[in-house]
């Protein structure tokens, strides 16, 4: 090999060097009279037959040599022409050398190849971009190239930005669109298409992506606006225990009121179909007011004394059709016997009556029939005794 043709150069020309330092000065001056007669004795022949002219490229200068080397490593070593893993030699340099013999040295060049987005490194004997290409098998019809394919490359090599020619389809507006291209994102793809994006259009695939070979960009056309609801926030319900009020009896002392929240969506529509809405903000515009309840605990008496024994069902379904919570069309007279609600806050009730108890409500009216008998109640009072 190369290392091995340099060792046995450098010894020779050592060893030619030790004899030559050991021979006495009169011995040197006799010494090319010695060759001349020895050249004329005809004892060259030897001498004639180890000299070897050969013709040696070395990254495409060439030049005539003669050389007693034996191979090509050795030439090289004598030449000082190193080689490294990347550097072809041919032929090979365990070759034994002739008269006539051509060898040829290509030095590698490291190329930073960027090949449609992906970076890799690469080496190459080429001495042009163009070179190059053919020697990698990159198809370089119809591609960008970031540097010529006359620039010459250096023995520190070059970055190179190559992007080979694709068929893309762009699906937008209803149409498909097939083109050839090289370029570097699937937004200059569009542009090439002649579809335009707009606003917040986008694309199927990131815009800023590399454009493969044989894809389909579908263009999304984006709309916005924003959009406010309202929400209902339901009220609470307090219950307070009231010991003055008879039991069952519930009494509201302050109505509920349901809350308002406002919510600020933002509503978006691609290629026409409305997306689900994204919540932006919330805001509470009215608190909800808690309803109040008075709940009775005191407990009713057990009897009244000169109307117990009457019908006060029939009354009740005379009346009110039974129904404790039942008014009549006006708003004046309400619960199962249509008390009117001065009436009903005379005889000790709270509130309205139809909100009361239906015990509360015979209670209070067994106690209007012993202040006042069936006269309060003109139509139906003769059910009592039914």
């Amino acid at each position: 090999d190369g290392g091995r043709a340099a060792g046995r150069a450098a010894g020779r020309r050592a060893a030619r060097r030790r004899r030559g330092s050991d021979r006495p000065d009169g011995l040197r001056r006799l010494l090319p009279q010695a060759l001349v007669v020895a050249f004329l004795a005809g004892g060259t022949s030897a001498f004639v037959a180890n000299d070897k002219a050969v013709q040696l490229s070395v990254d495409g200068k060439s030049r005539t040599l003669h050389t007693f080397a034996d191979d090509v490593g050795e030439l090289l070593a004598d030449e000082g022409v190193d080689v490294g893993a990347h550097d072809i030699v041919a032929p090979t340099s365990d070759t034994a050398l002739t008269s006539g013999d051509e060898i040829a040295v290509r030095y590698g060049r490291p190329v930073q190849l960027t090949l449609d987005g992906q970076r890799r490194q690469v080496w190459t004997t080429a001495r042009t971009v163009d070179g190059a290409l053919r020697q990698l098998g990159v198809r370089a019809e119809g591609a960008y190239l970031s540097a010529s394919r006359s620039k010459r490359i250096a023995r520190e090599g070059l970055d190179l930005d190559v992007r080979t020619e694709r068929t893309v389809t762009v699906m937008a507006d209803g149409r498909a669109r097939t083109i050839r291209t090289n370029a570097a994102t699937v937004r200059e793809a569009v542009e090439e298409s002649g579809v335009t994006l707009r606003g917040s259009d986008t694309t199927s695939v990131p815009p800023g992506s590399f454009p493969r070979d044989g894809q389909t960009i579908t263009v999304m056309r984006i709309s916005g606006r924003k959009e406010v609801r309202e929400e209902a926030l339901p009220f609470t319900v307090q219950k307070v225990a009231d010991s003055s009020l008879p039991r069952g009896t519930e009494v509201v002392i302050q109505p509920g009121r349901e809350g308002a929240r406002r919510i600020t969506y933002a509503v978006r529509t691609v290629n026409g179909v409305r997306q689900k809405p994204r919540r932006l903000r919330s805001e509470v515009v009215r608190e909800p007011q808690t309803r109040i309840v008075k709940v009775g605990t005191k407990a009713p008496p057990k009897a009244v004394t000169g109307a117990d024994g009457l019908n006060w069902g029939a009354l009740a379904a005379c009346e009110s059709g039974g129904r404790p919570n039942a008014v009549d069309p006006s708003g004046t007279y309400g619960g199962l016997y249509q008390f009117d609600t001065r009436t009903w806050q005379g005889l000790g009730g709270s509130g309205r009556p139809q909100d009361a108890s239906a015990a509360e409500q015979t209670l209070r009216a067994k106690k209007l029939y012993v202040q006042r008998g069936a006269s309060p109640w003109p139509h139906c009072g003769a059910r009592l005794r039914g």
